[in-house]
């Protein structure tokens, strides 16, 4: 119905007329001289060597969500008050900065059991403004970076992530940033000072942006150790005076008011001045319920009202330190030691993290556990390991299943080691690392790449039935006739594949927002791929083809 008018031929169609008129040169020339050719596109796959190993790696690419995650950590021990101040000198700072347009930050924990968070740990939130009231020029790495150099604090250690990505990287693996060391062993000082000669030795790595050891011994407790004898003089139980200090210090809920639909607990302790240091707790009054004894012995005197006795008297009052949190993996005890970098990959990174940390001798029963997003990395090369090669087979089995000639098979396999030269180079020029997303678009273009071979090789095909049925195919010249027929003819639907795959995957190259990234690493081997696939594949085929068949025909 929309098709009108006469219908060209293929042959005289304007378009294939110009793709015969720019292919027949190279076509001929390449079956002129194909062993050439082929040694031409050795050298060219041989120098796809140097981008592949300059290409990074990495689980997966940054997802950004339109927020920013700020968790900066401080030194351990720090009172309600400084964490407060340094909390709300973060947010001002932070909401200094154009793009941002809102900061809400807490420090410590909530009310939850699965929000374990001390107190120097802060965990803030930064909503940005859409990206078209940016300054121009800038990037969410941009706009990390001049975070980080806002907010260079003494005692604070800086890690910028995402809401998102933060809650399924600390559930998954318990590191919140990129990458983290986990220590694991016996005794918690010898974690302790392992960790901090990681710190270290991995602040010297370049790209570094922080590094921070977890201080397992460094909390302050207040142990208050009741002396039995002396408590059992006056008819006190242990438990009589550990509930003066619950209910003195600690404080205790004696009633609930109800204002409503509202509850709120009434909690009643000691004023914070009565309580504020070590000498004024050993003044807590402990009532005793019976009439105290002479210091001399002898007999008691009459009661004169309620006794009380000084909790300094009946107990030992001091400040001893500790682990202010306990971790365990594996049946040991465990360290974490936290790295925020920017500007590298994550395998590259790791790998000389670890050259610099390798002097480090542990002691025995210790052991280093790398973790975080490089956790991730590993297993997906691992699985990579299982999936790869089972495409290769699944792909392959499929082109002998429909050709039913090994040497055929092989021949259109040729194309994907080809189509790679133009992935590689592309990735290397956008300065992408490999990741899961990258080898999804690999694997999508040796899909493709087995499937144009497959018509192209059809097309040789049929064009040398056919020369061999007329009996044409008396000689070489027959032959490369024979196959410049073939590869003339495919050109048109080799053109208009390789512009169709294009049309779809160019723009997004281009995009932006919300998972473009990951688009991205996926469009661009498949882009770069499917370039240097077309041009080979339109040559090497032919001459591939050629040496084939000129072998055969040649013994015949």
């Amino acid at each position: 119905m929309f098709i009108r008018g006469k219908i060209r031929p293929e042959e005289r169609n304007p378009l294939s007329v110009i793709l015969h008129f720019l292919y027949t040169p190279f076509a001929r020339l390449a079956l002129r001289f194909p062993k050439i050719l082929l040694l031409v596109a050795l050298g060219v796959m041989l120098a796809t060597v140097y981008p592949f190993r300059q290409l990074g790696s990495e689980f997966m690419p940054p997802l950004y969500e339109g927020t920013l995650f700020y968790m900066p950590v401080t030194v351990p021990a720090a009172s309600i008050s400084v964490a407060s101040e340094l909390l709300q000198l973060q947010d001002r700072l932070l909401a200094t900065i154009p793009e941002v347009a809102q900061v809400f930050g807490k420090a410590g924990r909530a009310e939850t059991a699965t929000d374990p968070a001390p107190l120097e740990m802060f965990e803030t939130v930064v909503n940005l403004k859409p990206e078209a009231q940016w300054r121009p020029g800038m990037s969410v790495e941009k706009i990390i970076e001049e975070m980080n150099d806002l907010l260079t604090i003494p005692g604070v250690a800086n890690s910028f992530t995402m809401p998102i990505k933060a809650r399924i990287d600390m559930l998954a693996t318990g590191i919140r940033t990129p990458v983290g060391i986990k220590v694991l062993g016996p005794d918690l000082k010898e974690l302790e000072r392992i960790g901090l000669a990681l710190e270290h030795q991995v602040k010297e790595v370049p790209g570094t942006r922080s590094v921070y050891a977890e201080r397992a011994t460094t909390g302050y407790f207040l142990d208050i150790l009741v002396k039995r004898d002396e408590a059992g003089r006056y008819g006190l139980r242990v438990e009589d005076v550990l509930e003066v200090v619950e209910s003195a210090i600690g404080g205790m809920n004696v009633t609930t008011t109800i204002e409503g639909r509202e509850r709120y607990p009434v909690n009643v302790r000691y004023p914070r001045e009565l309580r504020s240091d070590l000498e004024r707790l050993r003044r807590v009054l402990v009532p005793v319920g019976m009439e105290a004894p002479r210091p001399g012995g002898g007999m008691s005197s009459p009661p004169q009202g309620p006794a009380q006795v000084p909790l300094g008297q009946l107990a030992d009052i001091r400040v001893t330190r500790g682990p202010t949190s306990i971790k365990s993996e594996e049946g040991l005890l465990a360290l974490y030691v936290f790295i925020d970098f920017a500007g590298r990959d994550v395998g590259g990174y790791v790998e000389e993290a670890k050259q610099k940390v390798a002097s480090l001798e542990l002691p025995p029963g210790y052991r280093l556990q790398w973790s975080g997003e490089y956790e991730y990395l590993l297993r997906t090369h691992e699985r990579l390991k299982l999936v790869i090669p089972l495409t290769a087979f699944i792909i392959f089995v499929l082109i002998y299943l429909n050709t039913r000639s090994l040497t055929k098979t092989a021949i259109v396999l040729a194309a994907v080691p080809f189509s790679l030269v133009g992935s590689f180079w592309l990735l290397h020029l956008l300065g992408y690392h490999l990741s899961i997303a990258v080898w999804v678009g690999i694997i999508a273009l040796a899909g493709l790449d087995a499937e144009t071979g497959v018509v192209m090789l059809l097309y040789l095909e049929l064009a040398y039935e056919q020369w061999k049925r007329e009996g044409r195919l008396r000689g070489i010249q027959d032959l490369r006739e024979a196959i410049m027929h073939g590869a003339v003819k495919r050109i048109r639907p080799k053109i208009m594949t390789v512009s169709v795959i294009l049309a779809g995957l160019v723009p997004i190259m281009f995009s932006h927002g919300t998972g473009a990234d990951v688009m991205k690493r996926i469009a661009a081997p498949m882009v770069g791929g499917v370039v240097t696939s077309t041009v080979l594949e339109l040559l090497i085929y032919p001459a591939i083809y050629y040496l084939w068949r000129k072998r055969a025909l040649t013994k015949g």
